[in-house]
């Protein structure tokens, strides 16, 4: 408006206020604004993580059991004040098992997600901003991979594998790789035409250079949001690959084989079942919810 007045008043040429340079805001800091959305909601989700991640850490401030051991005597107990999630045919307590398998459980899913994260963000940001043959390439295996079901590919690769939670996670993760390329591809192919983009090539950086210090920071914004949805399809694929067997060997405890182990006596012991299936049905809801939260800063 300044710049406008003092055209007007020496005779100069007004100057177009699509050339006017205006500071840009800077943005607000993710934290503040995920508190300004606060819901019940969302607390609870935070919370329900947070305990799931205490569980991980320190298993020892939420039971005083052993995990591994256990009174025959006191097999097949009901939940109660003393048991919280009751026993199993072992006379184990089953909430120690449940807080103690959380650790392998989580390092599975936090390692699963950030192979598909890399791995994918990789292959998404050489398709795009290269292109050409490299893109062609890249993205008919990308096709690939999606016209296979997730978990199927997942069961494919930890066949190959072997058994174990390491192996889990390698496979859960490859299996997701597509679904990250495929969305940083297009952020990247939005960033390269960008004017401080082309800028940056028009005064003579290397592409090295224009790809490292203006596009990849400027494109990873809505990959890491779906890395915080992919979480809770994580949580379901490592507790699915145990469920069936490929995960830790008994009697080291995980949340997937924990429920598997109660099948046998769901007509007489549903607890063993049903109570971990409830916390990891509540830890996928969560995921998705604070998944949700992220996604609607990064869009605003």
């Amino acid at each position: 408006m300044t710049e406008l007045i003092l055209a007007q008043q020496t005779g100069l040429d007004t100057p177009d206020p699509a050339q006017t340079s205006v500071t840009p805001k800077p943005p607000r800091p993710f934290l503040p604004r995920l508190r300004q959305q606060m819901s019940w909601g969302l607390a609870l989700s935070l919370l329900i993580l947070l305990t799931a991640v205490l569980w991980a850490v320190v298993p020892g401030a939420f039971t005083g059991y052993d995990p591994m051991a256990g009174e025959t005597s006191e097999a097949l107990q009901g939940p109660s004040f003393t048991h919280l999630f009751g026993t199993d045919q072992l006379g184990r307590d089953n909430y120690a098992r449940l807080v103690y398998g959380s650790r392998l459980s989580l390092q599975a899913i936090v390692m699963a997600v950030a192979i598909a994260l890399c791995v994918g963000s990789l292959f998404g940001l050489l398709a795009g901003f290269f292109g050409g043959a490299a893109d062609t390439v890249i993205m008919r295996v990308v096709d690939l991979l999606l016209s296979i079901p997730s978990l199927l590919l997942s069961l494919a690769l930890i066949t190959v594998l072997g058994p174990g939670t390491t192996n889990v996670a390698i496979a859960v993760g490859l299996a997701s790789v597509a679904s990250f390329a495929r969305l940083m591809r297009a952020e990247v192919m939005r960033v390269r035409t960008a004017t401080y983009v082309e800028a940056a090539a028009a005064v003579g950086a290397r592409r090295s250079q224009i790809l490292v210090r203006h596009v990849l920071p400027n494109s990873t914004g809505p990959v890491l949001a779906m890395a915080a949805l992919e979480l809770g399809g994580a949580v379901l694929a490592v507790s699915s690959l145990s469920f069936l067997g490929y995960g830790a060997q008994p009697p080291t405890p995980e949340w997937g084989s924990l429920i598997s182990a109660g099948r046998d006596y769901m007509a007489t012991a549903w607890w063993l079942t049903v109570l971990p299936g409830v916390v990891v049905t509540a830890i996928v809801l969560a995921a998705n919810r604070l998944a949700r939260a992220i996604e609607r800063e990064e869009e605003h």
